[in-house]
């Protein structure tokens, strides 16, 4: 049964209440999903803004199949779920399909996505251990990308978790940067290995001032913290041009390739297709 996210009460009209009855559903088919591990990973590349046609490494995205085999939208139900179980359970399974994709490619670099509240979520961090365990050369490859969102609510139990990890070799990346909620005085004491510029400061850069300015100046912010940039959601070649003129490590977005869950390394010719 879906966790309980729309309380009654408080309906103001009959499109509201509408609305709420297709989000219940959808949670419930989600659940339904997860329990029944019905998720993939869909891979997309990240490549070096100096080698464009080299991949730095893929990011892991989930995605949940509702029984019919359709891909949930995850614009439907993650917002809903950051802070519950069933977010907790979505965790898992992305890191458990992340781990064995890393074990049985050993060529492949892979970030996966988390939320800072799935440290303390003993599954995850029973999965996390297991995986590691069986040989410890993954943890070399393994990203793990917390979003920023969920990194300021626990700031200090962050710090303690990517430290301990730190150490085996694993790489933090902080997700969204730029999304609002970052504190920069957290952001000081923070090790992120990298961070990724939130695509709504990407998007069009090549053409808006806004935008140009304000990336500048996170990338100028992660470069003063020794932190590489990924631009995300890079979609023309005007946009990535301007990327690479400004500097940036790495970059990430359809003109590169959109995610496919027919792993890329197996089918190159996937690999780095402009859209």
């Amino acid at each position: 049964m879906a966790t309980n996210l729309f309380p009654p009460g408080g309906r103001s009209s009959p499109l509201d209440f509408a609305i709420e009855q297709q989000a219940r559903l959808t949670l419930e088919t989600v659940q339904t999903s997860i329990e029944n591990k019905n998720a993939v990973l869909a891979y997309q590349p990240v490549v070096q803004s100096d080698r464009p046609n080299r991949v730095a490494f893929y990011e892991g995205l989930i995605r949940v199949m509702d029984q019919t085999g359709r891909f949930i939208p995850l614009r439907d139900f993650m917002p809903h779920v950051e802070s519950t179980e069933l977010g907790r359970q979505i965790d898992c399974i992305a890191l458990d399909m992340g781990l064995k994709t890393l074990a049985e490619e050993p060529g492949v670099r892979l970030s996966i996505n988390m939320s800072a509240r799935s440290i303390g979520y003993p599954d995850w961090i029973r999965t996390l251990r297991d995986g590691l365990s069986q040989d410890p050369r993954i943890a070399e490859r393994l990203i793990l990308e917390i979003t920023e969102s969920s990194a300021m609510d626990m700031p200090s139990m962050v710090n303690r978790f990517m430290s301990e990890l730190q150490d085996h070799g694993v790489s933090f990346a902080l997700d969204d940067f730029g999304a609002g909620y970052t504190s920069f005085r957290y952001l000081r004491e923070f090790s992120f290995d990298m961070i990724k510029i939130d695509g709504r400061f990407i998007r069009e850069i090549s053409e808006t001032a806004d935008n140009q300015v304000l990336t500048q100046a996170l990338q100028t912010i992660a470069h003063h913290f020794d932190m590489f940039t990924v631009a995300e959601s890079v979609e023309t070649a005007e946009d990535a041009a301007y990327l690479i003129d400004m500097g940036i490590d790495c970059m990430q977005g359809f003109y590169f390739g959109a995610p496919t869950i027919v792993p890329p390394w197996r089918s190159p010719q996937s690999t780095a297709r402009r859209q």
